[in-house]
C-alpha cells in the first residue's frame, strides 16, 4: 500500500477518536466510577446519573423510592436525573437495569466538597500534625472520600479508576487533610454525611486543571487560548493550519516523486506545525482537566477548596487572571450557577535567593480573587514552616475552611469566618491610621505585643521603615521617626513575614499595602533635590551613545550620584557621593566621554527588589569600574576579596583603550556586583545584569544577554548641591588665609561644590590640555603633578607649583587634580570646625 500525506493526516487526527469510540462503546451497562458503593449525593438538589450501554438499549434506574428511565443513544450514552432528596444517615442502594444490573450500595445523602489544586491539598492525615492521634480517632463512617488517579490527557477522559472509601482509623490516614479535617467539623456542626473528591497532583500549575472554556472567557489569557484551540482537533483553526500543512506536504511530495524520476536532489519535507503538536506534559494547559476533573463534571456538589499556588507564586497579579479562569470555566461547565470556592492563601516559604517580596505580591494577587462572587481565602501566615513548604497543622487549614463554609452556606450567620480585611488608610500628620473591617470585635495580636511587621514611606524617607504601630479599636496607628510625612504603608511584606496581628476571635490578617508609594527618586532623602541627568532605553545601545534624556547641560553643582536600572522586574537603585564633577563622566563612559575610574565610592544606598542583593543605606565598601577598554581578571586595584583569576567585583583594564567596555557598581564587602552595563558597543548582544551572573564569572561578562531582557532601562541623576550665604563667607576667609602646612586635609568634595561658584578662574582648557599631555590615566602621584606644572608653558600663572601640599600625597581622578592645581589650596586645614548645621552639613561635618 502506497502510503500518503493523508493517510498519515488521517491516522493523526483519527487515534484519538477511535480510542475514545472504543471506551465509549459498551457491551454491557457501565456507570463512571464517581458513582459506588459508600459514595455520598448532594443533597438538595436533583440527581444525575449516567453511563454507557448498547445504542437504544433501555435504562432504568432506582434510588430509594424514586425510579426513572431513559435510552442509549445512537453512541451509547444515556443521563438520568432522580429527583432531590434531603441529607440522611440512612443508606441506600442504587440500581442501574439494562441487559445486565449494577448494584451501588451503601450510598448517603449529604454534602460534597471537590477538593483540589497541588501538594498541600494532596497532603494526606498520615503526614500531618499529631497524625498518629488523628488516625486513631478517624471514626467517622458518614465521612467518605475518592481519590482521582493522577492522570493527564489531551482529550477529556469519561472516567477514572478509584473508589469510595469510608473513613476509619484504617483509611482516614491517606485522605486530603485539608478535606479530612473541614469534613469532620462540617460533620460535627451539621449532622449530615460528608464526600470528598479529592483531585489533587503535587507540584502542578493552575493552567492545567483549567477547561479551555475558563481561557476563553479571561482577555488576559487569550494566548493560552488560542494555543489550546489551535492543538484540538474539529475546531477552525486546528483545520486550518493542518490544511496549510497538507498542501505544502502534497507540493514535497510531488517535488520529491519528480526527484526521484530525475535522480536529482529534493529539498527537506516540511516540519509538522509545532502549533498542532498536541500538549505532552502533566503541566500543560487543560491537562489536569481533562484527565481528573472532566469525568466528574456535572457530579452534584455543595462547593469546592483549593489549595494551589506554589507552583505559579512568581507570577503577581496574572494570577489572578488564571484564578478567574479556574472557577469560571468550572462553573460554566458544571451547571450549577456560581458555587462556593474557597481557597488557602499559601503560607510563608524561603524560596532560595528570591527577591523577598514576590511572594507578597503573590498574596496581594490571591487576595483580589475574592472579588470574584461567592468565593472566600483562608489565610495560614500564623501556622507555617518557613523551611518547609508542607505546613503539617492541616487541622487549622480545615478549621478555617469549615467556617467560610459554615457562614456562607450553611446559615451560620453569626460567625466570624475571616480573619481582619484592609478598609481604609488616613493620614493624620506624621501619622498613618489603617482600618480594618471582620475583625470580630476589635484587633489584637496573638502574643500580646505590639503588631508586628508593617513599614511606612513618605517622600524623602529614603525607602520603607519599620513602624511604631499601636491598636486603636479596628485601627492601627502607625508612626516612626525617619518618616515624617509618611503617605503609604505595608503589612507582612515579606516572604518569611509571620505577623502576630489578629481579629478578636484570633484568625490572622493578610498581607496588604495602601496608600501611593512614591518611586524610588522621590523617597530619597533630600528628593527635592535630585535631577535627572540621562535616561537611555538599553535596547538603543551602541558605539555612539545617544541618550533619549540628555540634561546634563543644565547640571552645575552635584554632590551625589545615583543609577536607576531597570530589567524586566528587576530594579536596582544605586546612589553614592559624587567620584566626579565633570556631568559628563557619569554616564555610559564611552572613549568619546573620556570617563575612566576604579576607585571606592563613599556612603552608598542601595534599594532594590532582586533578591540575595543586599541593600542598606550609607555602605561604605562600594566600588566602580568605568572605562572603555577592555577588562580582565587581574585585582590590580587590590579590591579586598576580589579574585585574580575571575571576572567579578575587582577586575583591571586592558588594551586596546576602545574596547569591551565596562560600566560597574560593586559592593566588595558583600562580594557582589550590583548592576552591569558592558560590551555596549554589541547593542543587543550587550551584557547587562544586575546581581552576581549565575555562570562562571560574577559580573555578567561575556554573556551577551541584553536581548532577553523585553524592557532594558538606565536612569543617571545627581543630587544638586545646598548653598549658603554662610558657608560662601566662610570658604572666601579661608581662601584669603595664610597657608598652613601642617593642618588636617582639605575636604576635596567641599572643593568640589564651591567648583563652579567662585568669581576666579582656577581652571581653563589650556591647563586641563596640558595636563593630558603629561598623564593619562589616574591615579598619579603628586610630585608627577609637580612636574607637569613646571613643564607646562602654556599654564596660567595662578597654577603654578604648589610645594606646600603634603609629600606622597595621591591624586585620584580628575576633581582631585583640579583641586590640588590651583596655588590658593597649598592649605590643608578642614573647614569641619567653622561649618556648622546651618552650613553645608552633608559636606563639613561628613569630613569630604
Amino acid at each position: 500500500m502506497k502510503i500518503t500525506v493523508r493517510h498519515l493526516v488521517s491516522a493523526f487526527v483519527l487515534v484519538p477518536v477511535l480510542l475514545l469510540s472504543a471506551s465509549s462503546t459498551q457491551a454491557e451497562v457501565k456507570v463512571p466510577a464517581i458513582f459506588g458503593s459508600h459514595m455520598v449525593l448532594q443533597q438538595g438538589k436533583e440527581i444525575p446519573i449516567w453511563g454507557w450501554a448498547e445504542p437504544e438499549e433501555k435504562i432504568q434506574v432506582q434510588l430509594g423510592d424514586s425510579t426513572v428511565s431513559a435510552v442509549a443513544d445512537a453512541k451509547g450514552q444515556w443521563r438520568v436525573e432522580l429527583p432531590a432528596r434531603k441529607a440522611s444517615h440512612d443508606p441506600l442502594q442504587l440500581v442501574i437495569r439494562g441487559t445486565n444490573t449494577i448494584e451501588i450500595s451503601d450510598v448517603l445523602i449529604g454534602e460534597v466538597w471537590l477538593c483540589s489544586g497541588q501538594s498541600n491539598m494532596e497532603w494526606t492525615v498520615a503526614s500531618s500534625l499529631n497524625a498518629k492521634d488523628e488516625i486513631a480517632a478517624a471514626n467517622y463512617p458518614t465521612i467518605r472520600h475518592i481519590k482521582v488517579p493522577r492522570v493527564p490527557s489531551t482529550t477529556p477522559l469519561t472516567n477514572f479508576d478509584s473508589t469510595w472509601q469510608v473513613c476509619s482509623p484504617e483509611t482516614a490516614g491517606a485522605f486530603t487533610a485539608c478535606g479530612y479535617f473541614m469534613a469532620r467539623e462540617l460533620a460535627k456542626e451539621l449532622n449530615v454525611p460528608i464526600g470528598l473528591v479529592n483531585s489533587s497532583w503535587g507540584g502542578t500549575r493552575v493552567e492545567p486543571w483549567t477547561p479551555p472554556v475558563g481561557f476563553q472567557k479571561v482577555e488576559a489569557l487569550q494566548d493560552i487560548y488560542q494555543s489550546v484551540i489551535g492543538r484540538t482537533p474539529g475546531t477552525q483553526q486546528f483545520a486550518d493550519r493542518l490544511s496549510t500543512y497538507v498542501e505544502a506536504s502534497k507540493a514535497w511530495l510531488a517535488e520529491a516523486e519528480a526527484a526521484l524520476q530525475s535522480g536529482t536532489g529534493v529539498s527537506a519535507a516540511p516540519a509538522f506545525p509545532a502549533e498542532l503538536t498536541p500538549f505532552q506534559s502533566h503541566q500543560d494547559p487543560t491537562m489536569l482537566y481533562n484527565g481528573m476533573i472532566h469525568a466528574i463534571v456535572g457530579f452534584p456538589i455543595r462547593g469546592a477548596i483549593w489549595y494551589q499556588g506554589e507552583s505559579n507564586h512568581a507570577e503577581g497579579m496574572l494570577y489572578t487572571e488564571k484564578k478567574k479562569a479556574l472557577i469560571g470555566g468550572w462553573r460554566d461547565l458544571w451547571g450549577q450557577g456560581d458555587f462556593p470556592f474557597y481557597y488557602v492563601q499559601i503560607a510563608p516559604f524561603q524560596y532560595g535567593n528570591e527577591d523577598p517580596e514576590i511572594l507578597a505580591r503573590f498574596w496581594e494577587a490571591q487576595t483580589a480573587v475574592q472579588e470574584i462572587p461567592h468565593t472566600g481565602m483562608v489565610v495560614i501566615n500564623d501556622i507555617a514552616t518557613l523551611n518547609d513548604i508542607h505546613p503539617p497543622n492541616k487541622q487549622d487549614v480545615g478549621h478555617r475552611l469549615a467556617l467560610l463554609a459554615l457562614k456562607n452556606d450553611y446559615g451560620k450567620s453569626d460567625l466570624v469566618a475571616s480573619g481582619p480585611e484592609f478598609d481604609s488608610l488616613e493620614t493624620r500628620g506624621h501619622q498613618l491610621v489603617v482600618r480594618f473591617r471582620s475583625t470580630g470585635g476589635g484587633l489584637k495580636t496573638r502574643d500580646g505585643k505590639s503588631p508586628s511587621h508593617f513599614e511606612i514611606i513618605g517622600n524623602g524617607s529614603g525607602g520603607f521603615h519599620p513602624a511604631n504601630a499601636t491598636i486603636d479599636g479596628d485601627s492601627v496607628i502607625l508612626e516612626c521617626d525617619a518618616v515624617q510625612n509618611p503617605v503609604a504603608f505595608r503589612f507582612a511584606w515579606h516572604k518569611l513575614a509571620e505577623p502576630n496581628l489578629t481579629g478578636a476571635t484570633g484568625l490572622p490578617a493578610s498581607a496588604v499595602r495602601g496608600g501611593k508609594v512614591p518611586d524610588l527618586i522621590s523617597s530619597l532623602p533630600d528628593s527635592d533635590r535630585y535631577k535627572l541627568v540621562y535616561d537611555l532605553n538599553l535596547a538603543k545601545l551602541s558605539g555612539n551613545i545617544q541618550y533619549d534624556v540628555d540634561h546634563s547641560r543644565e547640571v552645575t553643582d552635584f554632590d551625589r550620584i545615583g543609577y536607576f536600572v531597570e530589567l524586566d522586574d528587576k530594579t536596582i537603585l544605586v546612589t553614592m557621593n559624587a567620584f566626579t564633577d565633570n556631568v559628563h563622566h557619569i554616564g555610559i563612559p564611552s572613549l568619546a566621554t573620556g570617563a575612566f575610574f576604579q576607585q571606592k565610592v563613599e556612603s552608598m544606598d542601595v534599594f532594590t527588589n532582586v533578591g540575595g542583593l543586599t541593600a542598606g543605606h550609607d555602605i561604605a565598601t562600594g566600588n566602580i569600574e568605568f572605562w572603555p577598554q577592555n577588562y580582565g581578571t587581574g585585582n590590580a586595584a587590590g579590591i579586598p576579596g576580589a579574585a585574580g583569576n575571575v571576572y567579578d567585583f575587582g577586575d583591571e583594564p586592558a588594551d586596546p583603550t576602545d574596547g569591551y567596555g565596562c560600566m560597574q557598581v560593586h559592593n566588595h564587602a558583600a562580594g557582589q556586583t550590583l548592576f552591569a552595563i558592558n560590551n555596549w558597543k554589541r547593542g543587543s548582544q550587550a551584557d547587562l545584569g544586575i546581581g552576581n551572573s549565575s555562570g562562571q564569572t560574577r559580573d555578567w561578562t561575556f554573556t551577551g544577554n541584553a536581548d532577553s531582557y523585553s524592557k532594558k532601562r538606565l536612569r543617571v541623576y545627581v543630587r544638586t548641591a545646598k548653598w549658603s550665604s554662610n558657608s560662601d563667607s566662610i570658604l572666601r576667609r579661608h581662601i584669603d588665609a595664610p597657608i598652613k602646612r601642617t593642618a588636617r586635609p582639605f575636604p576635596v568634595g567641599l572643593f568640589q561644590f564651591y567648583s563652579n561658584r567662585w568669581p576666579i578662574s582656577y581652571w581653563s582648557g589650556s591647563v586641563r590640555s596640558e595636563w593630558g599631555s603629561c598623564s593619562s590615566k589616574w591615579p598619579v602621584t603628586l610630585r608627577q603633578v609637580n612636574h607637569c606644572n613646571r613643564s607646562a608653558a602654556r599654564l596660567p600663572d595662578h597654577t603654578s607649583p604648589a610645594p606646600e601640599l603634603l609629600p606622597g600625597h595621591t591624586l585620584r581622578n580628575d576633581a582631585e587634580w583640579r583641586l590640588h592645581s590651583h596655588h590658593r589650596f597649598g592649605f590643608r586645614e578642614s573647614l569641619a570646625d567653622e561649618c556648622g548645621a546651618p552650613c553645608l552639613p552633608d559636606h563639613c561635618t561628613q569630613g569630604r
